[in-house]
Order: structure tokens, then C-alpha cells, then sequence
């Protein structure tokens, strides 16, 4: 799965615990009707990928979501979901990657018709 935004924020990585898990999280704002802010964990040696972005800038992130069951000490199960990220890369945006269209004076009218010559087209 792909998610398209710019980036709003990009956190510090985090280490936790004494086996060396790091985190890092970036905030994309998606360019739609209704903008959502979409949080994206990167971790491990995947937190150095955002080294190279900064804030403001029009990203592609592929993305997998991920799903967790945890038993409180009460008992009860609670669920959690975390979107993590694996690849980011500059977005084009969508006039960047679509060639100009030829005006239309460009092109020359067709002078070689021959209204005589029969073809089997309906129209």
C-alpha cells in the first residue's frame, strides 16, 4: 500500500529498551477534499529514510498496517493498529508528470481527403 502527502512533521528517532529498538514517526498531510494527518512509524534501519526529507516536501511512502492484541492486567483485550512505513520517496505532482499537449494550431489540416473513396465504417 502507497500513501501521497506532504510532510507536516518528522520526529527524532527514539531507542527503547536495552536491545536497540528504534522508532521514528513522520506526519503526512494527504492532498484530498478532506486533508488527513496519517502518522507513519519507521523502524530500525528503516528511521535513517528520513534523513533525506524535510518538512513541506510532497513524499510517496509505501506502507504496510499492522494489528496487535494486548491483555490489560484486568483481563480485557484491547486491539491497536500502527501504519509502518519501509519506503519514501519524492512524490511528483500530477502536472509534473504529464507532458504538455501540442496547441492545436500545431498540427496542419488534412488536405489529401478523398471524398469518393468508399471505406465499410458506419460513421
Amino acid at each position: 500500500m502507497e500513501v501521497q502527502g506532504k510532510i507536516k512533521m518528522i520526529g527524532e528517532t527514539q531507542s527503547f529498551g536495552s536491545n536497540g529498538f528504534r522508532k521514528r514517526e513522520v506526519v503526512l498531510t494527504t492532498e484530498e477534499q478532506y486533508p488527513q494527518h496519517i502518522l507513519v512509524e519507521f523502524v530500525q534501519d528503516k528511521t535513517d529514510l528520513l534523513n533525506n526529507y524535510q518538512v513541506g516536501q510532497a513524499v510517496k511512502v509505501s506502507i504496510n498496517l499492522r494489528g496487535r492484541e494486548w491483555v490489560n492486567p484486568q483481563g480485557e483485550t484491547k486491539y491497536f493498529n500502527s501504519i509502518q512505513g519501509w519506503r519514501i520517496e519524492g512524490a511528483q505532482t500530477a502536472q509534473e508528470g504529464v507532458p504538455p499537449a501540442a496547441p492545436a494550431q500545431a498540427f496542419e489540416p488534412a488536405t489529401n481527403l478523398n471524398e469518393e473513396e468508399h471505406d465499410d465504417l458506419p460513421f
